[in-house]
């Protein structure tokens, strides 16, 4: 584990591996941090302190190979390990995860949805058919999945999750505003929160307009 790396940093890795998979796929073998910055809109300077963090990976006078640094940046993310993951929700937001997602690519492997209401039970998602909540506990004890995605309101996460926590859970991507990592100290949670993002979006565009 790389201790002392600013969540900050942690963050533009994906934007990294993004990039520079469009690069590849454009038939890119090599570029400089400067190039990079100018593509990604950020400095030279500040790209080589984010991967001077992991070992650097360029060399002097050549830069970084594209497909090399790539599948560097996706062994630091962990993208190799995929991870048995298990969506709860399969309303309008859990169905556009499901379908629009390529998760194996993400190091997390879909292999399970659940929903309450019983006129979304049955539906297929991603050729996997949603089954009720009630299933969860038969599930969870014969399979191995260690990543809960919750696409579900607050107060539904809030009855959800000592189940989940029990169960043995211990990685959310969590789109409710419950704060899981409260409750339970030892788990890992990345938490989306849709209105913080539209908020922000507002801001910027005042901003711009003074």
């Amino acid at each position: 584990m790389n201790k002392g790396i600013s969540i900050q940093v942690i963050k533009r890795l994906p934007r990294y591996y993004r990039f520079l998979t469009e690069l590849e796929a454009n038939g890119t073998d090599k570029i400089s941090s400067t190039k990079l910055a100018s593509v990604m809109s950020l400095t030279a300077s500040q790209i080589r302190q984010d991967l001077n963090c992991f070992g650097g990976f360029g060399q002097q006078g050549y830069g970084y190979s594209v497909k090399n640094l790539r599948a560097e940046i996706g062994r630091i993310l962990g993208l190799e390990n995929v991870r048995g993951t298990i969506l709860l929700g399969a309303g309008n937001l859990g169905r556009a995860i499901a379908t629009h997602l390529n998760f194996e690519q993400m190091g997390f492997k879909l292999t399970a949805i659940f929903e309450k209401d019983p006129k979304l039970v049955g539906a297929m998602l991603r050729g996997i058919r949603v089954m009720s909540d009630d299933e969860i506990d038969g599930y969870i004890s014969k399979n191995h999945v260690d990543t809960a995605i919750l696409a579900l309101p607050k107060d539904a996460v809030e009855k959800l999750i000592n189940k989940l926590y029990s169960l043995g859970i211990r990685n959310y991507w969590n789109f409710s505003h419950y704060d899981i990592a409260r409750r339970y100290s030892d788990v890992v949670v990345e938490n989306v929160h849709l209105s913080d993002s539209l908020m922000t979006l507002c801001y910027r565009i005042n901003d711009k307009e003074q």
